[in-house]
């Protein structure tokens, strides 16, 4: 049967990330060009867009251990398509914002809409032959840089011409399919493997990262990488428009940030064959040192051609980065819990997304550039958190048992 295949499903599951980022990164990108037109003075546009990103992310965190637990005890099919049937909720609402107010509001609805992808990817992990693992996940995640691609390449000019309420109708209607497909196409064959309470699983969820040594610092390495990108990337709209003085300003906004997204359908698979090769933990350490160096470049730019050059030079680095802190998470954790850990992968983004962009209200106070230093920063933190985790043991089971770790630990755990 077709809902049977893996093929058909990493197909399905592909398509449903790929709307997803889309949507999201429309939606990101284009806010600070919005905001003037719900009556925010150009002056107070660089505060909103930090409230507003700190608001949508801070809300939904408490809820993160619950999703998992959730899927763990009844079915993961409904907790998947509940995350897009959100996402729809969000862009109609948004579309029928009349001032700010209502539009944090919808976007504060994204704390309904969290532990989508680590349920997908679990999902994977059990219907994807053993030798084809690697490639699914590669293929999935790529889905991921071809939407920041796509999505504001063909967005900046669609804003320019039909505005923003009617490019989020296009999304809306493109995420009511995902939900129809998932529904119809997708067949869950998860069974639970007890009756203990929802509550009692989330609760240890959260027990289980807070007693492995590795899990305990690799949650905050990546999120203070995360941090650095979240900071960025909310403030990126500002400054290519602060360098852009024509009358296209979503059009100029959406190359520089689909760019970023070219690259990364580059950079990030090349990197994922270089760590199949030498070590996963190995690569992301040094592609993340790699990232410390670059962050600095792009607030030296004073021209947009040399800055969208830059920015989709570091947009590449950190997509390679990104799948690979995916890839050490979901290897540092075995079988029996990894659905439920998993659920987790996006926390420190979440995390990240409430915080970095907080940040960004103090350091551009007197210049939009300040971010990309700040990036730094944090980003050097962060890699030197990754050095301590990746010594630490990886956790086997709900009971914390763990395993010593060899020089390149990915895939022990996992076998």
């Amino acid at each position: 049967m077709p809902h049977r295949s893996w093929v058909w499903l990493l197909a399905l599951f592909t398509f449903a990330s790929l709307i997803e980022v889309i949507f999201w990164g429309q939606l990101s990108a284009f806010t600070p060009l919005y905001l003037p037109h719900l009556g925010i003075a150009p002056h107070d546009v660089r505060r909103w867009v930090g409230i507003i990103s700190a608001v949508s992310a801070t809300v939904g965190i408490p809820l993160v251990p619950l999703w998992g637990a959730l899927a763990d005890r009844f079915s993961r099919q409904p907790l998947i398509i509940r995350s897009f049937f959100v996402h729809a909720l969000i862009g109609v609402l948004t579309i029928l914002a009349s001032n700010v107010w209502i539009f944090l509001a919808a976007r504060a609805l994204s704390a309904l809409s969290l532990g989508n992808t680590g349920l997908m990817l679990s999902t994977l992990t059990e219907r994807v032959p053993e030798g084809r693992r690697g490639l699914a996940y590669s293929i999935m995640n790529g889905s991921q840089p071809l939407g920041v691609f796509i999505g504001p390449l063909l967005g900046g000019p669609l804003l320019d011409r039909i505005g923003f309420r009617a490019l989020l109708g296009i999304d809306v209607a493109l995420l009511l399919v995902v939900v129809v497909a998932l529904s119809v196409a997708y067949r869950d064959t998860y069974r639970p493997q007890g009756e203990e309470p929802v509550l009692r699983m989330a609760v240890e969820s959260v027990t289980i990262i807070a007693g492995s040594a590795r899990l305990r610092t690799l949650f905050p390495a990546l999120f203070l990488l995360s941090s650095g990108w979240m900071l960025a990337i909310t403030y990126l709209p500002l400054a290519v428009t602060g360098l852009y003085h024509g009358h296209d300003p979503g059009t100029a906004v959406g190359t520089v940030i689909g760019l970023g997204g070219l690259t990364a359908l580059i950079i990030s698979p090349a990197a994922g064959l270089l760590a199949d090769r030498t070590g996963h933990w190995r690569v992301l350490i040094a592609g993340t040192a790699l990232s410390v160096f670059l962050w600095p470049l792009p607030a030296l730019a004073h021209g947009l051609a040399l800055f969208a050059v830059l920015w989709a030079l570091i947009a590449g680095v950190l997509a390679a980065n990104f799948s690979l802190g995916f890839s050490v998470l979901s290897t540092s954790v075995g079988d029996a819990i990894r659905g439920r850990i998993m659920s987790f992968s996006f926390l420190p983004t979440s995390v990240a997304l409430a915080i970095g962009p907080l940040i960004g209200t103090v350091v551009t106070a007197h210049a939009i550039s300040a971010v990309f230093p700040t990036a730094a920063g944090l980003t050097m933190l962060g890699v030197g958190a990754l050095i301590v985790a990746r010594r630490q043991p990886a956790v086997r089971t709900a009971g914390h048992s763990e395993i010593a770790v060899p020089e390149e630990p990915e895939d022990i755990v996992a076998r």
